[in-house]
C-alpha cells in the first residue's frame, strides 16, 4: 500500500490557516517598521547595525563590497611577500614584513565585518578558494623589481586610501569602524612606497630609472582600482544612495590624480600620461582614458598572474589545514575541561 498523506481535521486546517496569516502579517508589519527604520537611518546619515532590520540587497551589496575588499588584502600579500627576502637591508625587510602583516590583519578585520551580514567566514574562504570571488585586479600584475614595491605603496596604497578614507563613514557600523583603523595603517604603507621611490629616483641612474620604469607599469592599473567608468558601474548608484559609499569611482580617481601629479613632480619622476595637464576651467589635472578593455579582462581571469595568485593561496590554504585542525582540537580540549572543572566545583 502507498503512504498517504495525513488529513487535517477541518477545524484543525482552518487553525493551521489562520495561524499562517497571522504570520505572514506579523513578518509584513515587522518588514515595513524595519524599513522605515532604515530609510530614517540612511536620511539622517546615522548607522546601520548587525541586529537593525536591512533590505536584502543592502546586506548582498555589503557582503559583495566587504569581501572583495578582503580577498584583495589577503591576496595582495603575495607581490610584496615574495619581496621579503630579497629586500635590499635588513630595516628594508623589517619593514616589509610589518606592513604584510598589517595586510593579514586587514583581511582578518573585514572577514569579520562581513560575517555579522550573516555569511560565514568560511564560505567567504571557500569562494576565494573555488575562484568565484574577485579582489582587486591590481593584485594580478607581477613586482618585477624592488622599485614595483615603492610603486604598489605610492600607487596603489595611495589608491586605496583615497577610495577607502570615506568608507570610514560607511552607514554600516561595523564595515566603517574597521576602516578607520584600516586607512590609518595604509597612510604608513604609502609613505613607505614614497620612500623607496625617493630613495632610487634620487640615487643612480640605473636606480631612478627602474623607479620610473615601476611607476610607468603601475600608473594605470592604479587608476583602474576606482572601478569601471560611472556609466559601466551597476553598484556604484546604489551603493552612494545607502551612504556605503561617498563619492562615484570617477570622482575618486579624479582625486586621486589630482593628488599623485604634485607628488610625482616631488619624486622627480614623470606619470606616463601624456594627456595629463592642468585644466584651469575645471580646477583639476586632465588624464587621458584608461585601456579598460585589459581591465575586463584582468577582472575575467586573464590578468598576468590571475592564476598563479589562486594557485598560491590554495596551496597556503591546503598546507596550512593541519594547523587549523590542530587549533580547533585544542580549542575543544580546553573548552571540556573547563566544562569538566565546572561540573567538580558545582
Amino acid at each position: 500500500m502507498s503512504a498517504q498523506s495525513p488529513q487535517l481535521h477541518p477545524v484543525e486546517a482552518t487553525a493551521t490557516t489562520e495561524q499562517i496569516s497571522e504570520d505572514a502579517r506579523r513578518a509584513a508589519e515587522e518588514a515595513r517598521v524595519g524599513w522605515e527604520r532604515f530609510e530614517q537611518l540612511i536620511a539622517e546619515d546615522k548607522r546601520v547595525e548587525p541586529r537593525d532590520w536591512m533590505p536584502n540587497n543592502y546586506r548582498k551589496t555589503l557582503v559583495r563590497q566587504v569581501s572583495q575588499h578582503a580577498h584583495s588584502e589577503i591576496i595582495g600579500m603575495q607581490p610584496e611577500g615574495n619581496w621579503i627576502t630579497r629586500a635590499p637591508s635588513l630595516k628594508r625587510k623589517a619593514v616589509l614584513m610589518a606592513k604584510v602583516q598589517d595586510e593579514a590583519g586587514h583581511g582578518l578585520y573585514l572577514y569579520s565585518a562581513a560575517e555579522t551580514l550573516g555569511t560565514p567566514r568560511d564560505e567567504l574562504y571557500e569562494q576565494l578558494y573555488t575562484g568565484k570571488a574577485k579582489y582587486s585586479s591590481i593584485f594580478n600584475y607581477p613586482a618585477r623589481t624592488w622599485a614595483d614595491i615603492g610603486a604598489i605603496g605610492w600607487l596603489v596604497d595611495g589608491a586605496a586610501i583615497t577610495n577607502q578614507v570615506p568608507l570610514c563613514r560607511a552607514s554600516y557600523g561595523p564595515y566603517g569602524r574597521a576602516m578607520v583603523r584600516i586607512c590609518k595603517e595604509e597612510s604608513f604603507h604609502q609613505r613607505q612606497g614614497w620612500e623607496i621611490l625617493y630613495t632610487l629616483s634620487h640615487g643612480t641612474q640605473a636606480q631612478k630609472q627602474m623607479a620610473q620604469d615601476a611607476v610607468d607599469r603601475f600608473y594605470g592599473p592604479a587608476l583602474q582600482m576606482f572601478g569601471p567608468p560611472d556609466d559601466e558601474s551597476p553598484n556604484s548608484k546604489q551603493s552612494m544612495a545607502w551612504n556605503i559609499k561617498r563619492f562615484s569611482n570617477d570622482d575618486l580617481r579624479q582625486r586621486f590624480v589630482d593628488m599623485i601629479v604634485p607628488q610625482a613632480e616631488a619624486l622627480g619622476l614623470t606619470l606616463p600620461d601624456p594627456e595629463l595637464k592642468w585644466n584651469d576651467e575645471r580646477g583639476h589635472y586632465d588624464y587621458g582614458d584608461l585601456d579598460w578593455d585589459e581591465f575586463f579582462s584582468v577582472v575575467k581571469g586573464n590578468g598576468p598572474l590571475n592564476h598563479q595568485r589562486l594557485a598560491h593561496y590554495r596551496a597556503a590554504r591546503d598546507e596550512g589545514a593541519w594547523v587549523r585542525e590542530a587549533a580547533a582540537a585544542y580549542a575543544a580540549k580546553q573548552q571540556q575541561a573547563a566544562h569538566d572543572a565546572a561540573l567538580l566545583t558545582a
